[in-house]
Formats: C-alpha cells, sequence, structure tokens
C-alpha cells in the first residue's frame, strides 16, 4: 500500500508542478478558443491541461517501475506498456484537437485506433463471468470488439461529462477511489496477481486528477482539454479492462458451502462486469441522453448543445460549485455502493444506506437556491459565504449598490467636452445622454 501511496502523490505533484508551465504555454501557443454558445465560463481559458496529467502518468509508472514489489507487474505483464503507448497516440489526437479542433469522426477512428493498439500489446479482455452460466472464454475478435467497445464509451462518456470547472477530474478521481479499493481487494485478499496492473492503474489516476484539481476548481485557470479528459477517460477504461475477464473463480476457491452462499461469494466475480458500468454511470446516462435528444431534433450526435445534466443543474438555479458538488455526491453513492455490495453482498444495510443517501441527494436537488448558515461558534471553520455576519454584510452592500443605482438615474446629463467628473474621453466624442 506504501508503493501505490508512493506512486500515487508522485504522479499528483509532477501534475500540478507541470500544469502551471503548461499553461503559460497554452496562452503563448493559442490555445483558448473563444467562447461558445454552450460554454458557462466567461472569459477565454487555455486548454491543454492534458499535457501535464500526460507526464504525471509517465512519472507514475516510472516510479512504480523502479519499487521493489510494483517493479513485479513490469515484468510479469505488459499492460503498462500497453496502456503507455494507448495514452500516448489519445493524448497526441487530443493535443492537436485542442488546437486545431479535429473533426468529431476523426477523434472517433483515434480512439479505436489507441483501443486496438492496447489489445495488441496484451491489454484485452479474454474471458467474461456471466451469473448462471459461469465463465465464458471469447474468441480474439470477441474480446478485441469488446475491449474497443468499452474504451471508445469510457473516453466519450468522461468528455461528454467534462462541462463544468473541477467536474470530469473529480468524477473520474472518485471513480478511480472505488476502483482502486476493489482492485486492490481482489489482489491483497485473493492472492490474484492479475489485479495488480488495475490497482496501479487507478492509483496513478487518482493521482493525474488530484494534481490537476487545483487548477481547475472554479473559478478554473485552465481547462484540461480534450488532451485530458480523453486520456483520462482511456486510463480509466484501461484498468476495468486488466481486471475483467482476468478474475479466476477456480483460484478464489468461492464454491463452497451451500449453493446460496456460493451465489453470495460469487458477487466479487460478476462485480468486474458491472464496476465499469457503474464508475460511469452519471457520464454515460449523459451519453446516452445527449445522443437520443440531438437525433430527435435531426442533429449530429457529435454536435454539442446546452441539455448536458450539469447545464440542467445550471438552469434550475444551482450554483457552479453547487452543481459540481452534487454530480460529486451521486458519483460517489454509485461507485462506493457497488463496491460495498461487492465486499457483503447478504447485508440489507448497503441497500438502506444506498436508499438513504439517494434521498438526501434527491433533497439537495430540490433546493436549488438554500444556501446553509454555520451557528456562530463555527463561522472560523467555515468558508465566508456560509458565514452569517458576511451574509448580512453582503445584504447591506447589494441594498447600497441599488440605492446608488437610483440616485444615478436621477442625475442632470451633463453634454460633451463640458468638463468635469467624468472628464473627456480619448477614445471618441461622448454620448450627450446616458
Amino acid at each position: 500500500m506504501r508503493e501505490y501511496l508512493l506512486t500515487l502523490c508522485i504522479t499528483a505533484a509532477v501534475t500540478y508542478l507541470l500544469t502551471g508551465p503548461v499553461r503559460k504555454f497554452a496562452i503563448v501557443a493559442g490555445a483558448m478558443p473563444e467562447i461558445r454558445a454552450r460554454d458557462v465560463h466567461r472569459e477565454p481559458t487555455p486548454r491543454l491541461g492534458g499535457i501535464a496529467m500526460f507526464f504525471g502518468l509517465c512519472a507514475g509508472l516510472l516510479v512504480a517501475d523502479h519499487l521493489t514489489n510494483l517493479s513485479e507487474v513490469f515484468e510479469k505483464s505488459n499492460e503498462p506498456r500497453a496502456l503507455l503507448s494507448g495514452a500516448a497516440l489519445i493524448w497526441l489526437i487530443g493535443v492537436l484537437d485542442d488546437k486545431f479542433e479535429i473533426d468529431a469522426l476523426i477523434k472517433l477512428g483515434g480512439q479505436m485506433i489507441a483501443a486496438g493498439v492496447m489489445v495488441v500489446q496484451g491489454l484485452t479482455i479474454l474471458w467474461i463471468p456471466l451469473p448462471g452460466i459461469g465463465t465464458v472464454a471469447l474468441t480474439q475478435w470477441q474480446g478485441t470488439l469488446l475491449t474497443v467497445a468499452l474504451v471508445v464509451i469510457t473516453i466519450n462518456a468522461v468528455n461528454f461529462v467534462d462541462g463544468l470547472d473541477g467536474l470530469a477530474a473529480g468524477m473520474v478521481c472518485i471513480a478511480a477511489a472505488a476502483f482502486f479499493m476493489y482492485a486492490y481487494r481482489i489482489w491483497y485478499s485473493y492472492g490474484i496477481e492479475a489485479a495488480a496492473p488495475a490497482s496501479l492503474f487507478a492509483a496513478i489516476l487518482m493521482g493525474m486528477c488530484l494534481g490537476f484539481l487545483p487548477h481547475n476548481m472554479h473559478p478554473a485557470r485552465i481547462f484540461m482539454g480534450d488532451s485530458g479528459s480523453m486520456l483520462i477517460g482511456l486510463v480509466l477504461a484501461a484498468g476495468a479492462i486488466s481486471v475483467t475477464g482476468q478474475v479466476d473463480p477456480d483460484v478464489m476457491k468461492l464454491f463452497s458451502g451451500s449453493e446460496r452462499n456460493a451465489v453470495h461469494q460469487m458477487v466479487p466475480v460478476y462485480i468486474p462486469l458491472l464496476m465499469p458500468l457503474t464508475i460511469i454511470a452519471i457520464p454515460a446516462a449523459d451519453l446516452i441522453l445527449a445522443i437520443v435528444r440531438r437525433t430527435w431534433r435531426g442533429q449530429s450526435p457529435f454536435a454539442a448543445d446546452r441539455g448536458h445534466l450539469h447545464h440542467r443543474l445550471l438552469e434550475i438555479g444551482h450554483s457552479h460549485s453547487r452543481a459540481v458538488l452534487i454530480m460529486y455526491f451521486f458519483s460517489a453513492l454509485i461507485a462506493f455502493g457497488a463496491l460495498a455490495y461487492s465486499v457483503n453482498a447478504a447485508s440489507m444495510w448497503i441497500v438502506l444506506g444506498v436508499v438513504f443517501l439517494s434521498a438526501i441527494g434527491l433533497v439537495l436537488l430540490l433546493l436549488p437556491r438554500f444556501t446553509p448558515r454555520a451557528p456562530r461558534w463555527a463561522e472560523r471553520f467555515v468558508p465566508p459565504r456560509y458565514r452569517r455576519r458576511r451574509a448580512e454584510a453582503e445584504t447591506e452592500a447589494a441594498e447600497a449598490a441599488v440605492v446608488a443605482d437610483e440616485a444615478a438615474e436621477e442625475r442632470v446629463p451633463v453634454a460633451a467636452g463640458v468638463s468635469g467628473v467624468n472628464g473627456a474621453t480619448a477614445v471618441g466624442p461622448r454620448s450627450r445622454t446616458r
């Protein structure tokens, strides 16, 4: 665990330290597109944050290769090299798109090629466990098609949800944390070495997101762009592919006791099929809704609009930060709920806990304009916007501004060229009336 933590910290540190220089490079390179109709930010913001994230990925893999226990992953498996190859290709395509706006079909082809590169180097789904049937071996073509489909869906789901400051990086970080706990438990508890690469990928992915988030939280100073969103989507998919179909039920020795107990004990085997879906549940739902909505309107499925889930949260009255936190909440609920169910599928408390937390989430959705206020004794421990005195001061300032505006409207207009408080303008003649 300490080596995973060290790899995570190194990845986060490299990503964090490189994001500042990358931001300056993006400004010089002109990777600051004009604000579009679907954007929610008000000022042009540089992209290319994926450059720092990619070098963080490289640093994490390099450090892990020189650690005692994690170096065995590189010796016994070719999956880290396959991940690096696919990540380099998808990152290069993303950088070109952030600068030159590549066509959507070209990006889709690049995503499929990147997935194919990983498949050729051994990062592919070999078999899938099905409830009631058992382990089903896949042919080479079946495994390739399933792997490419999972990679493309995950990349585009993460890319679609990247619409608010800190949203995509935070949601993927939460998903990676849940997936790391699942893969590490399979590797540590059952001694299955096939789960070690997935644990490494999840730890590195958490480091990439945590290192980038301080620069990307609202108001964001830099965006990850497609070079970052497609990259973290591919790493997330690679972790799911690495562990899906690699868990052997015979090695886990789950077929013991009664048939009912065996069914409950087999849940960790089925979770690799469900965990990738729960990790991207919200982005995938947003992706499906966007395709249906655009197709229904007669538009291309790749046409951009303002109908995503985060846009709707803003429309009903939630602030930028609150909309992001709500998306975080539901992502954590789904990912960690599936993780808890894999640990103890027979516990009713898990189901009740998920239902209770879901009710809390629905309440938050129904109170978009509610701003909680901390008690006076706790005001020093909370942000200023939650303090009563600060709120009262802001209210008084707003009322004073309204009074000042009303007084300004009652002033007598001054003719152009007359010396006074406003003076003359160097741009052109001043209007005779305000």
